[in-house]
């Protein structure tokens, strides 16, 4: 039976293409370390789920994956919200557990660290690079969910987006936003009113209200830091190394673990900018880019019928991008059904059977799993160790791979945080650091609108300075007619501006149109 059982996985988790080897397959307490657990690279843009109760080994799967596929030359993006994967950039210890596990695996420990660029949403340049983005690029139902607001005031912050977008006013951070507010309830008011209707004054009292909550978020995470220029360019993620590596980058989310609105619209925004920034690619040799997200129940708990419609879109069509998403929770019924069934790996470490809840729980569990002969898989499910899972993925052919009871390698990197040394290390050995820790201050809404508020007209010049006069062609030089129409369209900070987030969404419609953002249109020169 045993070498039936050995050859069986041996023929089955055999492939003529690149694959990453997870562990051993285990049977009736008996390790086989000639049986290897392996996935194919090229199937891993169908998707996975990493799921188990708490301390059974989810955060080290996660981190023993991106070891082995930064190592295949994949970049990973990691979502790091318990601050424990960090130490994927350190060596690790070959400690007795350690030491163990490989003898029973029959493979020898060689401690290393990986590439790694550590992101964060904060306002602290030493602890990583800071990602911002426009709140132009983010769109108003995104922006609406992080607001919590109700289906009227989301309206309004629709309308408003479209106000600015047809009016050439860019939209960058919360002060454009608040100085819009404002201006809708004053000078712009019945401008306002005439083109795109009534606003009730109640409605944008609680949107004020809302953002002046955000702005108010914990230190490390105000919201003038991560709404703002420069944008991070998701092209960044998919760097390798000069030995070919892919970079891990580990985007660092402990500020934000008990915002779950921030957490999951922050997600929703990402993956539709790497949608429509990265181009069709088809199934590839292997991804482009494998992205991880810890915690995944925090972006659907509370989302709309809509919103998982979306969600469940988005995983759908980011496969043909060459992009992996790989959700990691605690019981696979976190999950909506709608994307669980597009998942090709699936990885179920142990799960614990306290209630007639949890057994149902198991029970729904068990069912996603194909029938196996070798396996009770609600019974397995409950008695795996620290470390161990079961496995099933997507053979080359496309073919659920049988599942498997399977101990897993420990981590070659350090199985700990960073600390505050180290992080500093990473973060000034960075590439990138010097083109996003910066503070870039453009004309936008706030500054054009303050100047209306003010009362000045919009669209006047000023007199050309008596000093220059001497320097300029007659009138009636069509060269000079040409040249200044030309240059001060161009030199205009607006137009710049907006011509720079245009090029940066020109590919994005379909997306924006996805998740409900602004076309990607640029705003237009107003006509006075």
């Amino acid at each position: 039976m045993k070498e039936n059982f050995a050859d069986f996985i041996n023929k089955s988790y055999s492939f003529k293409e690149a694959s990453i080897e997870l562990g051993a397959a285990l049977h009736e307490g008996t390790v086989f370390p000639e049986a290897k657990i392996k996935v194919p690279l090229k199937t891993l843009n169908r998707h996975g789920l990493i799921a188990g109760a708490t301390g059974t080994g989810k955060t080290k799967t996660i981190q023993l994956l991106s070891e082995k596929l930064s190592e295949a030359g994949v970049p990973v993006l990691m979502m790091d919200l318990k601050g424990d994967l960090s130490g994927i950039a350190k060596p690790g210890e070959a400690n007795e557990r350690v030491k163990e596990r490989c003898e029973k695996l029959k493979i020898n420990f060689e401690a290393k660290g990986l590439p790694v660029e550590l992101l964060g949403l904060n306002s602290e340049p030493s602890k990583g690079i800071n990602l911002k983005a426009t709140l132009l690029e983010f769109g108003p139902t995104l922006f609406s969910k992080i607001l919590e607001l109700n289906d009227t005031q989301s309206s309004i912050i629709s309308l408003l987006f479209k106000y600015c977008d047809d009016n050439k006013l860019p939209l960058i951070n919360l002060e454009d936003l608040k100085t819009l507010l404002k201006f809708v309830t004053s000078e712009g008011k019945e401008e306002i009113e005439q083109e795109y209707g009534s606003i009730s004054p109640s409605s944008l009292g609680v949107i004020q209200r809302k953002i002046i909550e955000l702005e108010a978020q914990a230190k490390s995470v105000d919201g003038n830091s991560f709404f703002g220029e420069p944008s991070f360019e998701v092209q960044d993620l998919i760097r390798k190394n000069q030995e070919g590596k892919g970079i891990i980058s580990v985007l660092r989310l402990t500020e934000i673990q008990d915002k779950p609105k921030l957490f999951s619209t922050f997600m929703l925004s990402l993956l539709g900018e790497i949608f429509s920034s990265f181009e069709e690619v088809g199934d590839l040799d292997k991804p482009k880019l494998i992205i991880f997200i810890d915690e995944a129940h925090l972006i659907f708990d509370g989302a709309s019928k809509t919103l998982l419609d979306q969600i469940e879109t988005i995983v759908k069509l980011i496969r043909s991008k060459g992009v992996g998403i790989i959700f990691c929770t605690q019981n696979p019924q976190d999950v909506p059904d709608a994307v669980l069934s597009q998942l090709g790996l699936k990885i179920q470490h142990a799960l614990r059977a306290f209630t007639a809840k949890d057994r149902k729980a198991i029970q729904k569990a068990a069912e996603n799993y194909p029938i196996s002969e070798f396996y009770e898989i609600e019974n397995v499910i409950t008695n795996t160790g620290i470390g161990e899972a079961l496995v099933t993925a997507l053979s080359e052919t496309g073919t659920p791979t049988p599942v498997v009871w399977t101990l897993l390698e420990p981590p070659s990197s350090r199985m700990n945080i960073l600390n505050e040394t180290e992080i500093a290390e990473i973060t000034n050995q960075s590439e990138i650091k010097n083109k996003y820790n910066k503070f870039v201050d453009t004309q936008s809404a706030h500054e054009i609108l303050l100047e209306r508020l003010q009362g000045e007209l919009p669209g006047k010049t000023s007199e050309q300075p008596e000093g220059n006069k001497q320097n300029t062609k007659s009138k009636n030089s069509p060269s000079k007619e040409a040249e200044s129409g030309l240059d001060k369209f161009f030199k205009d900070p607006v137009v710049r501006q907006v011509a720079k987030s245009a090029a940066r969404t020109a590919a994005s419609t379909i997306t924006r149109g996805l998740l409900g953002m602004l076309f990607g249109k640029p705003a237009r020169r107003s006509r006075r």
